[in-house]
């Protein structure tokens, strides 16, 4: 039997702040384990928190890009659970489990995914709160105990709470992408996921059809890739289908995603608000966000990849293709328009991006931050050949140079004699030595074998190493072999 699939993801996004939530303590990846707390991030008695100002200010950012309501008066609660990794035992939150006491920083809003059939689908937002991160257990480095690291604890989060309108694990992966996308663009978060930046929960059920009530729904707790997500969906989804076939019920649970296996493993049943005893938290008053707070920051948000996307297809010309995936990630986007302040030739410039210079970051596992040329190079590159200095051919070999080296092209070019060669005896000369080679071809070509033409250029530019301009080798080759 054929089911409607009901998906709503649940992403927590670390944003990228100097100091957590609420002391001041650093927040930096890969430190000491248990340096970075105070007593406030471990909650000793008689701390107060202070809230971040960044932080907020992160969040507001995030809700106007979404096209979200930035409410005035957001409230703090405690959310109160037991688990090593929480020394409190509580965490500070803006969930609220109660109408009365639920009052994030964000509310609705919506995010537009692209589907592979070229349809454009609306997801909505549901809401976006601010919290602390809990801290960080840690199982494989022994064989009985695990072991934990309080550096995290207090690290300032959003969560971003999509409405249950998606409806297959391709859609889901495709709203985490445009999510991580804008919390690029935004510079409030690094998204990477495999450092823990960006964590994902997914809530997924079954139901007959799209008229059907909801099923009960499980939650696949923190993927860790866009793939991963993507796979642990998927296994759910037939798992689910699976049970309802037979007859059977589905339970209310947590899960997670055993990549090995390639299965979803029970965790543990899943919660309800009331298990989690909210109230609104004591040592912090409610935020007063003031409209002009609002305008503040919304008159500092950066160009979106959706604008951007619109500018580069009505501005610089290029097809919209090529405008999505200049803009897929925001340091690619940034190099291009590095590339673009250089030459006027906008379509070459995203030819050589989306071709060679990707495929160079593919091959060699590295971010376009970390490669040895800078977009000044390419964009003069781009003039050389506009210029007739160099050929097409001859800039693909500049161009491994500039990979290797990191040298501006014009030196290559001088270095290794890579100049387009526009002496027309010089020409001659290497059409001579071609003629000289092959008479009885040449006789072939005079007696009206005219294809045989392509064959003579091919020669031409293999014995001057295709330095010459295939425009004058062309109309100096038709001369001399007329004879």
């Amino acid at each position: 039997m054929s089911y409607s699939i009901v998906i709503g993801l649940e992403v927590h996004a670390q944003l990228s702040t100097n100091t957590k939530m609420f002391c001041g303590c650093k927040v930096e990846f890969g430190a000491e384990p248990n340096t970075l707390v105070c007593p406030v991030c471990l909650g000793m008695p008689g701390t107060l928190p202070v809230p971040n100002a960044t932080a907020v200010e992160s969040a507001m950012k995030m809700g106007l890009a979404c096209g979200a309501n930035i409410e005035s008066r957001p409230m703090w609660t405690r959310k109160n659970y037991f688990y090593p990794d929480l020394p409190k035992g509580y965490q500070i939150t803006q969930q609220g489990g109660s109408p009365f006491y639920d009052k994030p920083i964000c509310t609705g809003g919506a995010l537009e995914i692209d589907l592979e059939d070229g349809t454009r689908k609306r997801i909505g937002l549901t809401r976006i709160h601010m919290e602390e991160d809990a801290g960080k257990l840690i199982h494989d480095l022994t064989v009985n105990d695990s072991l934990f690291d309080a550096n995290r604890c207090g690290t300032p989060l959003i969560e971003i709470v999509s409405d249950p309108d998606l409806r297959s694990p391709r859609e889901a992966y495709l709203y985490l992408e445009k999510l991580k996308q804008i919390l690029e663009y935004l510079e409030i978060c690094d998204a990477n996921m495999e450092r823990g930046n960006l964590r994902c929960d997914a809530n997924v059920s079954l139901r007959k059809d799209e008229n059907a009530p909801f099923g009960e729904r499980v939650e696949l707790k923190n993927m860790n890739s866009f793939h991963n997500l993507e796979k642990a969906l998927e296994a759910e989804i037939e798992l689910q289908a699976s049970i309802l076939d037979q007859g059977g019920v589905i339970r209310r649970e947590t899960k997670r995603w055993d990549v090995a296996k390639g299965v979803t493993v029970p965790n543990r049943s899943k919660e309800d608000a009331q298990d989690y005893r909210y109230f609104p938290e004591p040592d912090l008053v409610r935020l007063n966000v003031t409209e002009s707070d609002v305008e503040l920051v919304r008159s500092g948000l950066p160009e979106l990849p959706e604008a951007r996307r619109k500018r580069y297809v009505e501005s610089y010309g290029v097809p919209p293709y090529d405008a999505d995936v200049l803009t897929r990630e925001k340091a690619v986007s940034e190099f291009f328009e590095g590339v673009c302040a250089v030459t006027s030739d906008r379509k070459a410039a995203s030819n050589w991006v989306m071709g060679e210079v990707l495929r160079v970051l593919k091959d060699s596992n590295l971010a376009i931050t970390d490669v040895k040329f800078t977009p000044q190079h390419l964009g003069e590159m781009i003039n050389l050949i506009q210029s007739g200095t160099i050929s097409g051919k001859i800039a693909k070999t500049v161009f491994e140079h500039m990979v290797e080296e990191g040298k501006p092209p014009a030196q290559i070019v001088q270095e290794k004699n890579l100049s387009v060669i526009s002496d027309s005896s010089v020409i001659e000369n290497f059409i001579r030595q071609v003629m000289d080679q092959d008479p009885g071809k040449v006789a072939e070509y005079r007696s009206g074998k005219v294809k045989l033409f392509g064959y003579f250029v091919g020669q031409v530019m293999k014995a001057c190493q295709g330095k010459a301009s295939p425009e004058q080798v062309n109309a100096l080759l038709q001369k001399m072999l007329a004879g």
